[in-house]
């Protein structure tokens, strides 16, 4: 059967010519061959306080606010080795991306999980946190534009984040991962815009999404600098840093290929158009989304998100992500990345209408 895969949030878009070209210059430079700093050249940390000064109007110190990253993943795997002694508790989202709860694990600390529901637009109902609870957590995770349910946060929902972590005395985490793919004029915010975020949040970000290099392994950390200091402390301990070359292809990507975000932006945007269309003429209830590449489906009646991926995939040949992956409140949904060109986009929602839901 020809598969078309829609489960994973890879892009199929190639890295932008310019950045492959000042990779392969960094490559035949031999002082890029030995090992790196461990939080990163000044030169690239430089490049990421600059790009946060012009997109969000956020100051950096690069020295002791900026740390580089093999990719987000592991900056988010390890910041709990730092902060979570065994028995801590944590306040983790769900349905979220799981690295955040499996980080807590790793660090043997414990879980409070926070279900996101449809009804308050997927955010983190901080009124829900029992005040128990919230006195002994020692760390908040948020991830807005969200993956799996591709919602987005404003300004108001971040100024009460910020104001329960002081209240509280939490570290807040913040995955920004999809800050650069958005749609019809939105353009998402860090959370360290609003007033007093920096003492109490560290931020993390990446290149994979922005610029199509998920291989390339390459993501940054800013906020707070006790807590940069604790991630670098274990990341000197369990790796040698970032190879030089990619982080002179990550300048390159942040000072000089910001115009190649655009036109990703716009085909993203074709691609959401192509799907949501397809689906709702195949019955689906879809929501548009103003950011990231995910759909978050809501399963019809009577399938449940198994049932539902199991057929799309046994009769119509098509790969999607149950919700129930994601945390048990993600029952009830599918989520479909927008990781495919557009005629296969097209093919795949015929495929659906094909099948009946």
């Amino acid at each position: 059967m020809d598969i078309i895969d829609l489960g994973v949030g890879d892009p199929d878009l190639p890295t932008p010519p310019d950045i492959i070209e000042a990779m392969v210059r960094a490559v035949r430079d031999p002082a890029n061959h030995r090992y790196p700093s461990y939080s990163g050249m000044e030169d690239f940390k430089g490049a990421i306080a600059e790009w946060y000064d012009e997109r969000f109007s956020v100051r950096l110190d690069a020295q002791s606010e900026v740390m580089a990253l093999i990719g987000a993943k592991e900056g988010i795997a390890h910041i709990s080795l730092a902060f979570i002694d065994p028995g801590d508790l944590a306040l983790i989202p769900t349905p979220a991306y799981p690295v955040y709860n499996i980080g807590v694990l790793f660090a043997g600390g414990r879980p409070y999980f926070v279900p996101l529901f449809e009804e308050n637009g997927f955010l983190i109902d901080l009124a829900s946190i029992p005040d128990e609870v919230a006195t002994k957590a020692k760390m908040i995770w948020l991830n807005y534009p969200n993956n799996p349910t591709a919602a987005v946060a404003d300004r108001g929902f971040f100024e009460s984040v910020v104001n329960f972590a002081h209240r509280y005395n939490v570290m807040v985490c913040h995955d920004l991962t999809y800050s650069e793919i958005s749609f019809d004029g939105y353009r998402p915010m860090s959370l360290l815009e609003i007033e007093g975020a920096k003492d109490v949040s560290i931020e993390f970000h990446s290149l994979s999404k922005s610029f199509n290099m998920t291989g390339w392994r390459i993501g940054f950390a800013i906020g707070n600098r006790e807590a940069i200091t604790g991630l670098s402390l274990i990341k000197s301990n369990v790796d040698s840093g970032l190879f030089q070359a990619i982080q002179v292809a990550g300048m390159r990507a942040l000072r000089s290929a910001r115009e190649s975000i655009a036109e990703i932006r716009r085909i993203y945007a074709r691609r959401r158009d192509i799907m949501v269309k397809g689906l709702r003429d195949a019955g689906l209830r879809v929501v548009p989304p103003k950011a990231t590449f995910y759909l978050w489906v809501p399963v019809p009646h009577p399938y449940n998100c198994v049932e539902l991926a199991t057929r799309l995939l046994t009769e119509a040949g098509l790969v999607v992500a149950p919700g129930n992956g994601f945390g048990s409140p993600g029952e009830g949904y599918i989520r479909l990345a927008l990781t495919q060109d557009e005629d296969r986009l097209l093919e795949a929602t015929e495929r659906i209408k094909t099948i009946r839901l």
